[in-house]
């Protein structure tokens, strides 16, 4: 077995604002990949929904829930996988009102095939890390091995 820690900050703070211009870093990465013999395992960070430059992708639902699926992919991408290499997904919103909901499911659907969809726990919170921040997803998928 074999992990590698997957870090694609630009800074070691990870545009945490408690943590700009001091000495102490964020103490994550993107994801850990974990390669067994058949297949490899990648568990990748809760992400938000900010863009390059770590501005939040709009102020609504569907807005922040595409970029943070954006984020997922791009980091899926890099390590071989697609979104239906997706076994599990944790979702924290701060809103799980009717249209919310609808939102988060609508833009979800555009990302996995049908059938395929992953296992996933929706979880209301009150706040996020990220003031305006209105949700956070995590993954676990499993990639296939050549």
């Amino acid at each position: 077995m074999e992990r590698k820690f997957i870090d694609l900050a630009k800074e070691k703070a990870r545009g945490i604002p408690a943590l700009q211009g001091t000495s102490v870093p964020a103490v994550f990465c993107d994801a850990v990949r974990v390669q067994l013999r058949e297949c490899a395992l990648l568990f990748i960070s809760g992400k938000i929904g900010v863009d390059d430059s770590g501005a939040l992708a709009g102020r609504g639902m569907r807005e922040q829930t595409r970029q943070v699926l954006e984020n997922i992919k791009a980091v899926l991408t890099r390590e071989g996988g697609t979104m239906d290499d997706i076994v599990r997904v944790r979702v924290y919103a701060t809103q799980v009102d009717a249209a919310s909901l609808r939102d988060i499911h609508d833009v979800r659907s555009q990302f996995w095939t049908p059938g395929k969809y992953p296992a996933s726990t929706l979880v209301r919170v009150d706040q996020l890390i990220r003031d305006g921040a209105l949700i956070e997803i995590d993954a676990d998928a499993v990639l296939a091995t050549s």
